[in-house]
């Protein structure tokens, strides 16, 4: 594999894009170029690959007649040489609007100007005339024009609908231009571009604003990006265009597969644009699991198998850019407060109705738990009780029991108590230290000699024991074993095989990650699903240390340094299971989360304590662990997984669902590809 410049976003499949708006001069190509030209050379010095300027931003959008008029439309012309001209040492590829006369209309263009050279020019398909828009009095329909060219600056260049433009030096980096009403109309040009191959999209727009329409212009941008599996860059007219009948907000937004990336304030005074790094792989990793979009391609293929494709070189720097774009700590855990909320809703009513649906479909029996009082078992339980109460069901038929071994902690077992007890399910507690004990001593385990051996055996024993009793309680008394482990462990096999803690009739957590289980037993608590007792007790159990409390020792034994930070791990699992990213990309993207904790947002209630930063080297180190348990040595233990909800979008590890893969595989391909950077920190 070549060498990584690790802090290169162009290295990492990003591409920098930016939608730009300013002050327009009516009637003015010459004044309007130099200010196209000031905005590129600002772009051009922070990295960016393509920037988007509204339509005819050379000589403002609002001018109606005045499109007709020789003079007008031959400065336009020389302007527009001027743009070339001035775009001969920068960086972007330049998308600027204009008016270009062809044969005997005139077109509402889109020109494609990259380093001294018009690479295209894109018609409008759709000029409108309806309500406040006349643009047919003066414009051509270009829907139909594929195919030919036109004549710019004294060369012929490509002329059409059907025009891409693909940076040769930028895997996945094609352009497709559409301008204003042409994403307004059922199959906009830019739905068969993206079936062409097209994964950034730009919209060059004029779009006078009324009261509501700056929402409905996100409706659509927001809709294209995600229906197209594409970036959308959007740029609309703003201050300077005419305002005899209309008025102008100079709207700029970024989408990409559905989400905003970025936006300015409408109504800027002078200059504005919204920057934004699209990440190239990931749109071309949904593409490539979608396998639905490329069958809608060759449903069309008689119009999307004749787009041309324009090549250029971009050439961008292989220099430290930063990274523009909002990176969630937790993948699985937005930090906005309101789309938290409402993921922690979703996730837990899909658990709850999960389990209500199963214990129905199969005779109604009573829920078996085991309950330590560490977070996994109590978000199970208290999943359990609120479909037992949505069943119409006591709460009595759910049979709890907290196992204590030799290293189970008072704090822990008295949490699991107070849960127990103010649930009002019905409770118990069976001690595993004999049976343990016996079981030791008959396989001539050094511990039955009071030898301090702590090993995995001494650890399976205790798990083992506590999901052997659970299954055979189950049998006595009519009941099936609810599961508790999470996803995350899951992921890193960091469970019990068999009868263990791997095993159940029904894991509603299987699905769930461990960082979000921690704000689901949050939301619980705030939303008040459950009384002021038993919110007191969740929140004395999210501040405990997680532990699987096996091994005797003063010091509780945790789990994360044994493993690794959930945090960590629960970043890199959302990233390989949802878009299937090279380890080394993930170190990129880990880094620009992680490295400084007064960056960005965390989720709400996030502790203080807790807000933690990670470096390079801690990065690396656990992203390696997670490579080898999750490719080379976890996946036994997932292809015998129980039952149990999805839950995010993020991805599920059934062997039935989200995740099919070998269970004798191996994780040489990734390793290789953590090797490729060598960073100064690391």
């Amino acid at each position: 594999m070549p060498p990584l410049n690790f802090w290169s976003i162009y290295q990492h499949g990003f591409a920098r894009v930016a939608a730009c708006t300013g002050h327009t001069v009516i009637a003015d190509p010459h004044a309007n170029a130099e200010a196209v030209l000031r905005h590129a050379r600002r772009c051009a010095g922070e990295g960016v690959a393509v920037a988007v300027f509204p339509e005819m931003v050379l000589c403002g959008y609002s001018i109606e007649d005045l499109l007709l008029q020789d003079a007008l439309l031959d400065q336009v012309e020389e302007a527009l040489q001027d743009v070339v001209a001035g775009s001969a040492d920068l960086l972007p590829v330049l998308v600027v609007g204009a008016p270009l006369r062809h044969r005997n209309r005139v077109y509402n263009c889109a020109v494609i100007v990259h380093r001294g050279r018009v690479l295209g020019v894109v018609p409008k398909s759709y000029p409108p005339n309806y309500r406040e828009f006349y643009e047919r009095r003066q414009i051509g329909d270009g829907a139909d024009e594929r195919g030919g060219s036109i004549r710019v600056g004294g060369e012929p260049v490509p002329f059409g609908v059907d025009l891409l433009f693909a940076a040769e030096d930028v895997p996945g980096l094609v352009l497709h231009a559409e301008i204003c009403e042409d994403m307004w109309v059922p199959v906009p040009p830019s739905a068969e571009a993206a079936l062409a191959g097209a994964t950034v999209l730009v919209n060059l727009s004029g779009s006078p604003i009324t009261v509501g329409r700056a929402e409905d212009r996100k409706l659509l941008c927001r809709s294209a990006s995600s229906r197209c599996l594409a970036a959308y860059v959007y740029a609309a007219a703003g201050l300077g265009e005419s305002t005899t009948d209309l008025s102008w907000d100079g709207q700029t937004m970024i989408y990409e597969n559905g989400v905003l990336l970025a936006e300015t304030e409408r109504f800027p005074l002078g200059d504005s644009y919204a920057v934004a790094d699209v990440d190239l792989d990931l749109l071309r990793q949904e593409r490539q699991r979608m396998g639905t979009f490329d069958d809608n391609r060759r449903t069309h293929s008689a119009r999307t198998g004749d787009f041309r494709t324009v090549g250029f070189e971009l050439d961008p720097p292989l220099t430290d850019l930063g990274l523009r774009r909002r990176l969630e700590r937790f993948p699985f855990v937005p930090a906005d407060p309101e789309r938290l909320a409402l993921d922690c809703f979703e996730a837990y009513n899909i658990q709850v109705e999960g389990l209500q649906q199963r214990l129905a479909a199969i005779g109604g029996p009573k829920v078996v738990i085991g309950v330590s009082g560490g977070l996994d078992s109590t978000h199970a339980l208290i999943v359990a009780a609120r479909a037992m109460d949505r069943a119409g069901r006591p709460r009595t038929d759910i049979l709890a029991f907290t196992l204590p071994g030799f290293a189970t902690s008072d704090h822990t077992k008295d949490n699991a108590h107070k849960l127990m007890n103010s649930l009002g399910v019905t409770a118990a507690e069976l001690d595993i230290t004999p049976t343990a004990r016996l079981m030791l001593k008959e396989m001539g385990h050094p511990f039955a000699s009071g030898e301090p051996v702590y090993d995995v055996t001494f650890e399976n024993v205790q798990a083992g024991l506590r999901t052997d009793y659970l299954f055979r309680l189950a049998n006595q008394r009519g009941g099936i074993v609810l599961g508790t482990g999470d996803l995350s462990e899951l992921a890193l096999g960091w469970s019990t095989y068999g009868v263990g803690d791997q095993m159940s009739h029904y894991n509603v957590n299987g699905g769930v990650p461990k960082t979000l289980i921690q704000h689901l037993i949050r939301w619980v608590i705030s939303s008040g699903q459950f009384d002021e007792e038993t919110g007191k007790t969740l929140a004395a159990i999210l501040d405990t240390e997680i532990s699987p409390e096996l091994v005797p020792g003063e010091e509780m034994q945790s789990t994360e340094s044994k493993i690794g930070p959930y945090a960590l791990h629960d970043f890199t699992l959302f990233h390989v299971l949802r878009y299937g990213f090279r380890p080394s990309k993930i170190a990129f993207l880990a880094w620009h989360a992680w490295h400084d904790p007064e960056a960005g947002a965390w989720p709400p209630n996030f502790p203080e304590a807790k807000r933690v930063a990670y470096d390079l080297p801690e990065i690396r180190h656990w992203l390696e662990v997670f490579c080898r348990r999750f490719f080379a040595f976890a996946q036994f233990k997932r292809s015998a997984m129980p039952n149990g909800p999805k839950v995010s979008a993020g991805g599920s590890l059934s062997p039935r669902g989200d995740w099919r893969a070998p269970s004798d595989g191996n994780a040489r391909a990734w390793l290789r590809d953590l090797a490729r950077f060598d960073a100064p920190e690391a």
